[in-house]
């Protein structure tokens, strides 16, 4: 017998649902939850709209709102450059003689590698772009998880992808972020970069977010975990990380 879910598991389904399409309508979404009635899902909407996930149309239509994709890499790579070629400096400092480090997908992870110095480093990565920065740095040992490509954000991901994470143990793993704050923790328009998140942070000693500060409590479809969780090295002070004694570096 199907058990019956809470309200923050069915709205966490109809955000997935909705993840897959560019609009759904209200009848749509009641056909994935034949156990409840419109009215509970028209409720469940109410309280997604409340929190800006979605937006509701008229004519009984509904959409992801604000960071419900990727940004393609290629452009991403032409997005706040200067801040990123700087938070990558700071991140590749933390990186010592024979570490072993993970490396996620995103441009401003891409960065830091070519300012890697320390010795004998072993890079692991989903980060396909690395495949063709590593002519450019001094590491050579490089290994790219399998799994399915997404081309569009340079990414490798899938259940083999984390099957091949969780068997692996890292020093340090530098993630990629579209959002950060407080209430919005860590997180990613792609439930399975989230994933591999959640993964990397529970395989590794320590977790870096790398993240520039126009990221700052934007908020995305899936949470990967709380920002106290990891330390984030961003570009800019942040007075209420200070209030609350949140981890990060800046300079």
């Amino acid at each position: 017998m199907e058990k019956i879910m809470i309200p923050y598991v069915r709205q966490k389904r109809i955000l997935e649902e909705l993840e897959k399409n560019d609009v759904l309508f209200i009848e749509n979404i009641v056909d994935v939850f034949p156990k409840y009635s419109e009215s509970t899902i028209r409720r469940d909407l109410k309280v997604l709209e409340e929190e800006n996930y979605v937006t509701l149309l008229r004519g009984g239509g509904v959409k992801l709102k604000g960071a419900s994709h990727e940004v393609p890499a290629n452009e991403k790579l032409h997005l706040n450059k200067d801040a990123k070629e700087y938070i990558a400096k700071i991140a590749a400092t933390t990186v010592q003689d024979n570490d072993v480090i993970y490396i996620d997908s995103g441009t401003t992870t891409l960065a830091m590698v070519k300012y890697i110095v320390a010795k004998n480093v072993k890079v692991i990565t989903t980060n396909t772009h690395l495949l063709m920065e590593q002519r450019n740095t001094n590491i050579t040992s490089f290994y790219t998880l399998s799994g399915v490509v997404n081309y569009t954000i340079g990414s490798i991901s899938g259940s083999s992808t984390d099957k091949d994470m969780s068997n692996l143990f890292f020093d340090k793993s530098y993630l990629g972020s579209t959002g950060f704050g407080i209430n919005v923790g860590i997180n990613t328009p792609d439930i399975k970069e989230a994933t591999k998140k959640i993964i990397a942070l529970r395989n590794s000693s320590q977790t870096y977010v790398l993240a520039d500060v126009t990221k700052y409590n934007k908020k995305a479809l899936s949470k990967a975990f709380d920002v106290k969780d990891c330390i984030l090295i961003t570009d800019q002070k942040i007075p209420e990380f200070d209030k609350e004694n949140i981890k990060y570096m800046y300079s």
